[in-house]
């Protein structure tokens, strides 16, 4: 199944209109939920403490952090909130894990700055350990250079998905090691440059470790503008998408999805903005279920 979601805002000044568009996403049969992590900002919502709410709002849509700043958020501690989210809101979450990348801003906050190498092995020691610290079985001892816990239970329910936005080679191959699923960085997609040379990295990390690299999904951030007439260039002189109208988007997303495996798609405005309402309307009840018809046929 094709999976379809928005990106939502963490601004505290839009906590009313984040919670009410969310719900709109989840009326509309959307998949995801996303916000991204940046807990070091004051006029910015834990990303946590948002999804919560609206898991607690909504009844259908997963919530996804995309990605979570693993430096400020220990994965013992990250296993037990995604899995209490699980139990919480029936298994709707998704759990995105990054390697952090404003170290100025995460020194902030107390947390010791690391090398670029150092980084990347605390990010795949921490997905390996969460993935341990759910779906019950026997206590956890994990003696890592990051990471070391005693005899701890792990939460009865299932970690979920794990979904990274890796960018270096070295983070792009823990992906194929450990992860379930990628997210591009910089809203990169499957024409660009950036897919194009990173994607292979993933795969043969995947299948080094013995793993079918198809089981490393690709999921992509994807800004642009809904219109109501059709645009003459729905991409820019750069390649990158602008939009278009429905007709446009459902041809350029199954073409996505039948010629390039990918996996999902998360809806931002332009520049990276939430989508306006009426965007998420049209996302949910126009362009979501043309592509998903198409693909099946």
């Amino acid at each position: 199944m094709v999976l379809f979601g928005i990106g939502g805002s963490t601004a505290v000044a839009s906590a009313a209109g984040t919670l009410r568009q969310a719900v709109l996403a989840d009326r509309g049969g959307l998949d995801l939920f996303s916000v991204s992590d940046h807990p070091y900002y004051a006029d910015r919502l834990d990303a946590y403490a948002e999804i919560g709410v609206v898991l607690g709002r909504t009844e259908r849509i997963s919530g996804l952090v995309s990605v979570t700043n693993l430096p400020t958020r220990p994965a013992p501690m990250l296993a037990r909130t995604v899995t209490s989210l699980s139990s919480l809101s029936g298994g709707r979450i998704v759990l995105g894990m990054g390697v952090g990348g404003l170290w100025d801003d995460i020194a902030r906050l107390g947390f010791e700055k690391l090398t670029p190498g150092a980084a990347v092995r605390a990010f795949e020691e921490g997905i390996r350990l969460v993935k341990q610290l759910g779906g019950g079985g026997e206590p956890v001892t994990f003696d890592g250079e990051f990471y070391q816990v005693t005899a701890l239970h792990p939460a009865e329910a299932r970690i979920p998905p794990v979904w990274t936005g890796s960018v270096g080679p070295k983070s792009l191959a823990v992906t194929g090691r450990v992860a379930d699923g990628w997210m591009p960085g910089r809203a990169a997609d499957w024409l660009s440059e950036r897919y194009r040379t990173s994607r292979p990295v993933i795969d043969e990390a995947a299948a080094t470790a013995g793993r079918d690299p198809a089981d490393v999904v690709t999921v992509y951030n994807f800004p642009g503008r809904i219109t109501e007439e059709p645009l003459p260039k729905t991409r820019d002189d750069d390649g990158r998408w602008i939009g278009g109208s429905p007709e446009q988007w459902i041809e350029e997303l199954t073409g996505a999805v039948l010629d390039h495996d990918a996996h999902g798609f998360v809806l931002f405005g332009p520049g990276g903005r939430p989508p306006a309402d009426g965007d998420v309307s049209r996302w949910a009840e126009e362009i979501a279920p043309a592509v998903r018809e198409a693909v099946a046929k």
